[in-house]
């Protein structure tokens, strides 16, 4: 994982980040651009949702063994632009009609609906682009020289023994490591 922030004296606050074309590195994504939201101050929802749903796409459909995607976000004027890079140009994605008993193929509708506007650029080969535009409110808007601070993580709450099977350990507070005992 790489992930950078452009300069801030770049013309719009931008984020990106290469990943493993797997399950992990579509979470992964997700979990990253909803961080990178909060920091600019700008809304989780819709925007997450599309995150996930084109990270799984290029993990799932756009995957070629030994080489990434790449999650970039910028936000330029009142738009919030999510672009997803994969090394399968010779699948684009589709609107599917998928029926009640089907068990995928609903998540480009799933963009179409949460997003302005949406689509796919060809190349440099073998790559293609899935992009997806969101409008955001005037107000909320992030500055486009300004860093943006702020918590990017929840609050440290203690262990508790009551810890699910598959549940990974908590995090420690910020500044501190855990223990390798």
């Amino acid at each position: 994982m790489n992930p950078k922030l452009v300069p801030s004296d770049s013309p719009a606050p931008q984020f990106c980040v290469l990943l493993s074309p797997t399950r992990r590195g579509a979470r992964l994504a997700r979990l990253l651009a909803t961080e990178q939201l909060r920091a600019w101050g700008l809304p989780l929802d819709p925007a997450a949702l599309v995150v996930a749903e084109l990270a799984n796409n290029a993990a799932t459909h756009g995957r070629v063994p030994g080489r990434n995607f790449q999650l970039l976000l910028h936000a330029v004027g009142g738009n919030l632009r999510i672009e997803v890079t994969d090394t399968r140009g010779d699948r684009s994605p589709q609107l599917h009609d998928a029926g009640p008993a089907d068990e995928a193929g609903r998540g480009m509708a799933l963009v179409a609906a949460l997003a302005d506007r949406w689509g796919v650029i060809q190349g440099p080969p073998p790559r293609k682009t899935v992009w997806a535009e969101l409008a955001l409110s005037a107000q909320r808007s992030p500055e486009p020289r300004s860093p943006v601070s702020g918590a990017t993580c929840a609050p440290h709450e203690p262990p508790t023994e009551d810890k699910a099977p598959d549940q990974a350990p908590p995090l420690p507070p910020a500044g501190r490591t855990h223990s390798r005992e």
